[in-house]
């Protein structure tokens, strides 16, 4: 019974995360999600959350009838255990607290917070695309992909991972669902341009530090440049 309240609050979580960026599109630009790229994967990414239909059109509709916050995205940057690169992405109704939250998780994981751009440049904007193992085999994927203009194919049992360039994520997306069905999520992602390796300690002390990060409400993603061997890993994942 408590493992089910701790999992239908992390789900009550993520589907307020999930709303939050679904209103804020809406309000950017038309709530059409056909006509309006940013609002149509967030809708996507909701459904593949099992977000109810309900609460998808509530987020719109708070849109809609100018009822939603005046949310920020703001984006904060630092360094933590082990001189590990750290993005996050956050949207805000109040800068100063969000700030200072995420300050106060940095330096209790023994890091600090950088200013905009202290570490960006070891990352690049892509778009990452999860479809299912049963949206086709490796080779049908990988053609579809290639057809798309993806840059990148990763198959295994769990699934298929194809990344694009920043800015093509839409088209490719589009030309995917077309060739594979729909996506299991479809979004923007910071990837490292290179990385840094932790011991089993430092890897702790990171994931720690992602996870405080993570269970802020005003956090939507965070992103890390961290490796571990696959021998710490498996440890880990023990």
């Amino acid at each position: 019974m408590h493992r089910k309240g701790r999992q239908d609050a992390a789900k009550s979580k993520v589907f307020s995360k999930l709303a939050r960026e679904i209103t804020v599109a809406a309000k950017m630009g038309t709530p059409d999600p056909a006509m309006n790229p940013r609002l149509r994967l967030a809708i996507q990414n909701a459904k593949a959350q099992s977000m109810p239909k309900d609460n998808i059109q509530r987020a719109i509709n708070k849109a809609i009838g100018g009822d939603a916050d005046n949310y920020a995205e703001v984006r904060y940057e630092g360094y933590g255990p082990g001189g590990v690169a750290v993005i996050v992405e956050a949207l805000t109704d109040n800068r100063n607290r969000t700030a200072s939250n995420v300050r106060a998780a940095f330096t209790k994981a023994g890091g600090a917070m950088g200013e905009t751009g202290s570490v960006a440049f070891m990352f690049e904007r892509a778009g990452e695309l999860l479809f299912p193992a049963q949206a086709g085999g490796e080779e049908k994927v990988l053609e579809a992909a290639i057809e798309a203009g993806a840059e990148d194919v990763k198959s295994d049992a769990d699934g298929h991972m194809i990344t694009c360039a920043f800015e093509d994520i839409g088209e490719v997306a589009k030309a995917l669902e077309a060739a594979l069905g729909e996506a299991e999520s479809v979004k923007t992602v910071w990837r490292p341009l290179t990385t840094a390796p932790v011991d089993e300690e430092r890897a702790l002390s990171v994931m720690k530090l992602i996870a405080t990060l993570e269970d802020d409400d005003d956090v939507q993603n965070v992103y890390s440049n961290f490796e571990v061997s696959d021998e710490i890993l498996t440890r880990l994942s023990a």
